[in-house]
C-alpha cells in the first residue's frame, strides 16, 4: 500500500499538473493540503475520473485539506477533537482497504512571523496534534498521519540553517514539538527509510531555488507502530517540482507491506 501526502498549494489553478502527478506516483491513498477552495468548489468530478474517493475539508482562499484513495473511505471526521479550530487544516477516514488504517491529512500552520500570534497558534494547534495523536494510540486502529507540517526537523533538512533556525519552521520550539509528536511512539517515515541529508520537499518559487536546490523537507507521514512494522520505503518525488506550473512542494510516499 502507497500513502503519500503533497501540498498542492491551490489545487484549481494547479489541476492538470495535479492530476498528472497523482497518476505518476501511483499511490492508493493521497493526502492534498492547501486546496485553496470551498468544500463545494473542490474538482470532483475530474478527481474521481481517475478513480479516486474524495473526503474534502475545503476553505474559501486558503488552507483546505483533503484525503483521496483508491478504496472506500468511511467515518470522516473534519477538525480535531482535542482543538476548535476554524480552519481547514485537519481531516481523518478510515480506508477501507483489505487491512483497514486510519488516515489522518494535517495541514499545521506556518507560525510566521515569529514571535507572535501567529507562532502561538502553530505551537497551540501542534499541541493539539500530539493530544490527537495519544487518543489515536489509544484507541489502537492502525494509522498514519500525513502532512504539511511546517517543520524542518533538523539543520540537515534544509539547505542553510543560518538562514531557516531563525523562521517559525526552524525555530526550536517547532523542532521540540515535532519531537515530542514522534516521541509518542510514531516513525517519521523518511527518516527510518532513508535519512540521508538535504533531501527537500519544498523549494520557494523565488530567487531560482529550485534550480539551486535551496529547499527544505516539511513534509512528513509519521506511522503509528502497527504501522511502522508494515513500513517498507519512502519516496520523494522530486520530479513533481520540475513540471509546468508546479506547487512549491512536491509529493512524499510511504510504502507498506500489503
Amino acid at each position: 500500500m502507497r500513502i503519500a501526502t503533497w501540498n498542492v498549494n491551490s489545487i484549481k489553478a494547479r489541476l492538470p499538473t495535479v492530476l498528472e502527478v497523482l497518476d505518476a506516483i501511483a499511490a492508493d491513498v493521497v493526502c492534498l493540503q492547501e486546496l485553496k477552495c470551498e468544500t463545494d468548489a473542490f474538482p470532483y468530478l475530474e478527481i474521481e475520473e481517475q478513480g479516486w474517493n474524495c473526503a474534502v475539508h475545503g476553505q474559501k482562499t486558503y488552507n483546505g485539506v483533503a484525503i483521496l484513495s483508491k478504496f472506500p473511505l468511511e467515518d470522516v471526521s473534519k477538525g480535531m477533537t482535542t482543538l476548535a479550530d476554524p480552519q481547514a487544516r485537519y481531516i481523518e477516514a478510515t480506508v477501507l482497504s483489505p487491512r483497514p488504517v486510519r488516515v489522518a491529512g494535517v495541514y499545521v500552520p506556518n507560525g510566521n512571523p515569529a514571535p507572535g500570534e501567529k507562532y502561538d497558534y502553530k505551537l497551540e494547534w501542534s499541541d493539539a496534534l500530539e493530544r490527537q495523536a495519544a487518543e489515536m494510540l489509544k484507541a489502537e486502529q492502525p494509522f498514519v498521519i500525513c502532512g504539511d507540517y511546517n517543520c524542518i526537523p533538523g539543520p540537515e533538512d534544509c539547505w542553510d540553517d543560518t538562514v531557516w533556525n531563525t523562521d517559525a519552521l526552524g525555530l526550536p520550539g517547532t523542532r521540540a514539538a515535532f519531537r515530542r509528536l514522534k516521541y509518542l511512539g510514531l516513525t517519521e517515515s523518511f527518516e527510518a527509510c532513508d535519512g540521508r541529508a538535504h533531501q527537500y520537499t519544498f523549494w520557494d518559487y523565488q530567487g531560482g531555488a529550485f534550480q539551486k536546490d535551496q529547499g527544505i523537507r516539511i513534509d512528513h507521514v509519521l506511522a503509528c507502530p502497527r504501522m511502522t512494522d508494515r513500513l517498507q520505503g519512502t519516496e520523494i518525488f522530486r520530479k513533481a517540482r520540475g513540471l509546468e506550473k508546479p506547487s512549491d512542494h512536491v509529493p512524499v510516499i510511504a510504502t507498506f507491506a500489503d
